[in-house]
């Protein structure tokens, strides 16, 4: 089944706008696996600069090509067999697809609202982070790291800090692409293709950005999870590697990366 070129080729850019994605995905575990590696980078060149526990890569302004190029490899991830109480899914199923499903679970990210950087990266660390990684320091870091985020992002859309987004403002994040790097029973580490979308208002602009994020995660008590050493030991696999193009799915250039993408799940 193709899609046509309106569901992914919208005439986004690498926006400068955008300058909060790399913060917004992951910022629990660029912290805990203690290397910057472990970051998500993403294209920004200007705006609220991120935070330095989730490094930001600069890169040149991309925008989207007006041809639409079918991408080569499709997967329809499987969903989480339930919900937990925090309203992550969970429950992924013991293959490799349901280890790349958990991972883009984890780097979806909704931010309007009422809802801060603080909630959705606490429920990030508290749903998809291994016990092992977990402690009462490592949860203090996490939430004051986003709350630096949630301090630029309010500065950005012109609001004070600690109060609501204005209305119809939002940043979203969503996974539509990853790559395994490494896979095994227990263990399977992925890059992931990552597209963050910003308004600051109703009558704003919307603005995009393309992010790309190493993960390793590993099988623990009946569920995928995200870990710091298996983080490590997917560094170490790609070290000397190129790494993968951030491009959108309909680019020639994300057959040519390797990319997969993904459609939903029915």
């Amino acid at each position: 089944m193709s899609r046509t070129r309106g569901a992914w080729n919208t005439k986004g850019t690498w926006a400068a706008g955008v300058a909060l994605a790399a913060v917004l995905l992951l910022t629990a575990y660029s912290l805990l696996a203690g290397d910057e590696g472990a970051g998500s980078e993403t294209p920004a060149k200007g705006g609220a600069s991120p935070s330095a526990t989730s490094p930001a890569s600069p890169a040149p302004t991309y925008a989207v090509p007006d041809t639409w190029t079918e991408p080569e490899r499709w997967t329809a991830l499987p969903r989480g067999q339930r919900a937990d109480e925090r309203g992550s899914q969970v429950g992924y199923p013991h293959t490799t697809e349901g280890a790349a499903a958990m991972a883009a679970a984890a780097s979806t990210t909704r931010i309007e609202g009422e809802k801060s950087a603080v909630d959705e990266q606490l429920r990030i660390y508290h749903s998809y982070m291994g016990k092992g990684d977990q402690s009462p320091e490592n949860a203090k870091k996490i939430e004051q790291a986003a709350q630096q985020t949630d301090q630029s992002l309010a500065r950005e859309m012109g609001v004070s800090a600690g109060q609501p987004l204005p209305p119809g403002a939002y940043v979203r994040g969503h996974v539509v692409g990853y790559k395994v790097i490494k896979k095994s029973p227990d263990e399977v580490s992925v890059w992931l293709l990552g597209r963050v979308v910003q308004k600051a208002g109703e009558t704003k602009k919307e603005e995009s950005s393309y992010t790309r994020t190493l993960l390793g995660v590993q099988w623990q008590d009946g569920d995928w999870k995200l870990t710091a050493d298996a983080t490590r030991r997917a560094q170490t696999d790609i070290a000397g590697q190129a790494q993968p193009q951030m491009v959108a799915p309909g680019d020639e250039a994300f057959n040519e990366a390797g990319w997969t993408a993904i459609r939903d799940a029915s």
